[in-house]
């Protein structure tokens, strides 16, 4: 704790309410008070940058927004704290911003609220995409009951385990052939040529966060295998590159880096962006195929999604750029695969028309939605928790930490409620193992 950023003012709220800061409080030996202010004293010192961010913007006279773009709507699924949608808009008042949604899921991001989507008119936001380009989700049904492997669960996560390289570096010895890796003029035009070799050492790998192979069963009882992951270090490197290019800043309060798409940079970036996208369906696609051999049986229905990407499309009769940072895309009829928190269901959802729908970009949520920050998951949880929970749930786990555990997220019924007039879910699956990355694994992959 002496290292915290936030001690300082939360023990001077501490004082101001009357309250020793050294004095404990909570079961057994208990926290100083003082802890009890951290949040307070985190939520003033971000709710300060995003005001100085917002004050930097509007003194901006060397590319103000023009008038035609100010105040552009904002459609805002579930409730959200004060510095996330201050966050949005101040992303909204850089650029040619035509309309932006916070679906209700969404916290906090780097630059972007993650759950956040922002349409452009013929430009990109490099920030919006954010650092793991082409995260995404996929699910495949196996032609296999449940009943058949329930026996050797343990075993099977523990292979896909030893098979699938979680964290950093490879474990497998498998080298992963795709054609993605002759197309010469992709590499060229995006100029990422020099990370080539790199990328075929790590395709197939998934990484560390909240990045996980899941084992799930449908309600009729067939295996569903469900990966959540991106485009690892080549989309990592393409969006370091070309947000330092465009003159963005790395942080979470800063102003988002917004690109023309006929620029130079705003071309070379839209090519390395769908470079990283291609690479994140082929990485998704090896480790599903890799754990369905592992399990056995044949499959009969695929769903596969980005949901960190900027995507063409036409809304209201405008060819914009729609910018999807953490955000699921709902047209009507596209399905999409949405994760709960690891030992919560998951679902098959698809979009459905409504005016809500348009509202939304035809978007929704990505995931249940974090409710604690990584640091802060770990100071106020601890391993027993997380491990009853999964028992519960009957959820054999390998690996995460508890940064991850599921009292650090929403509940994903919760948020997809807030979308019921725009999406409707297909298929509840429920998990019976997941595979992450271990305790203390650093991965400067994940977004």
């Amino acid at each position: 704790m002496r290292n915290d950023p936030y001690q300082k003012r939360a023990r001077e709220l501490c004082v101001a309410a009357g309250i020793e800061p050294e004095s404990r409080v909570g079961e057994g030996r208990g926290q100083p008070a003082w802890c009890t202010f951290r949040d307070a004293a985190r939520a003033e010192h971000v709710a300060a940058e995003q005001a100085a961010v917002a004050a930097e913007l509007a003194a901006n006279t060397i590319a103000p927004q023009a008038e035609k773009y100010q105040n552009s709507p904002l459609k805002v699924f579930g409730a959200h704290d004060d510095n996330t949608i201050s966050q949005m808009r101040n992303c909204m008042s850089v650029g040619n911003a035509v309309a932006g949604v916070i679906c209700a899921d969404g916290h906090l991001g780097y630059a972007q609220p993650v759950g956040g989507v922002i349409a452009y008119e013929k430009q990109v936001s490099i920030s919006g995409v954010g650092f793991d380009i082409g995260c995404g989700n996929m699910a495949v049904r196996l032609d296999t009951p449940f009943s058949a492997i329930q026996h050797r669960v343990g075993d099977i996560i523990k292979d896909i385990h030893r098979v699938i390289s979680f964290g950093v570096g490879r474990t497998n010895d498998e080298r992963v052939e795709h054609e993605l890796f002759d197309d010469a003029d992709a590499w060229r035009e995006s100029d990422m040529g020099e990370y080539r070799q790199k990328a075929v050492s790590q395709l197939g790998t998934v990484g560390s966060g909240n990045h996980y192979v899941d084992l799930m069963r449908d309600e009729a009882g067939f295996v569903w295998i469900g990966v959540h992951f991106g485009s690892r270090g080549l989309g990592h490197t393409s969006a370091t590159r070309y947000l330092k290019a465009a003159g963005g800043k790395d942080g979470m309060n800063v102003p988002p880096a917004v690109v023309d798409e006929d620029s130079e940079i705003g071309r070379r970036y839209i090519a390395a962006m769908e470079l990283a996208g291609r690479y994140s369906y082929a990485g998704r696609e090896w480790v599903i195929e890799r754990v369905r051999k592992i399990i056995g049986g044949t499959v009969t229905d695929m769903v596969h999604n980005h949901h960190n990407y900027a995507w063409r499309e036409n809304h209201g009769g405008k060819d914009l750029w729609v910018v999807r940072k953490g955000a699921t895309p709902a047209f009507p009829g596209q399905r999409g695969f949405v994760g709960g928190s690891m030992g919560d269901d998951a679902v098959i959802l698809e979009g459905v028309d409504s005016e809500e729908a348009r509202a939304s970009l035809y978007s929704t949520v990505h995931g249940a939605g974090r409710l604690f920050g990584r640091k802060e998951a770990k100071r106020r949880f601890n391993r027993a928790e997380m491990d009853g929970w999964l028992h519960s749930r009957g959820v054999t786990l390998i690996g995460a930490d508890l940064d991850e555990s599921p009292m650090a997220y929403r509940r994903l019924p919760e948020v997809l409620a807030h979308h019921s007039n725009s999406t409707r879910v297909l298929h509840t699956l429920r998990p019976f193992a997941v595979a992450m990355a271990g305790e203390n694994e650093f991965d400067p992959f994940k977004d």
